[in-house]
């Protein structure tokens, strides 16, 4: 694997971060956005979850941003404060070389460490392989599949849902 700086993001990342977004909205299926949003509502996005108290972290190597990810609210009713929806996304052209798992791991320990105890992933796409098995790598399992919920390049998308208790899980009350 190679060598990655992780720490968290900060608003000089937002063109990079922008960029690797894009490619995901544009050329596939993780985001079901149609649309790519721009470096102000990037920013915007990345500021609301820090002022939420969420991790939102970078992967660097020599001072290039490689990837990021963050976690916000899986639902936002009172009840599901301790569970976290989380994301992750790499440059295109270093898929498959372990930044995304370094990026998921950290986030996993930061979520733990900042007291949330499930983290669900909405993985977009049924035949998103890689995202599932990078989540199952890191101790996640499907819970479930819902069809045909997206529509995207014209056909239609499932999403997968998979989870991992985080810290002591629901053995222990907050």
């Amino acid at each position: 694997m190679m060598q990655l700086t992780l720490r968290p993001s900060t608003p000089a990342d937002i063109p990079a971060i922008t960029r690797i977004y894009a490619h995901a909205v544009v050329h596939g299926t993780a985001s079901f956005e149609i649309d790519a949003p721009d470096e102000q509502e990037m920013a915007r996005r990345r500021r609301a979850l820090i002022d939420g108290g969420f991790p939102y972290i970078a992967a660097e190597r020599d001072g290039v941003l490689l990837g990021y990810a963050y976690v916000g609210h899986y639902r936002t009713r009172p009840a599901y404060r301790y569970t976290v929806e989380n994301a992750v996304y790499v440059d295109p052209e270093l898929h498959r070389r372990g930044v995304g798992r370094a990026l998921l791991d950290h986030l996993i320990a930061e979520s733990s460490r900042l007291g949330f105890r499930q983290m669900i992933a909405v993985i977009g796409d049924s035949a998103h392989t890689g995202s599932i098995e990078l989540h199952r790598a890191a101790g996640f399992r499907v819970i479930g599949n819902l069809d045909s919920v997206g529509y995207k390049f014209g056909r239609w998308l499932d999403s997968v849902l998979m989870q991992r208790a985080l810290g002591a899980g629901a053995a222990t009350t907050p």
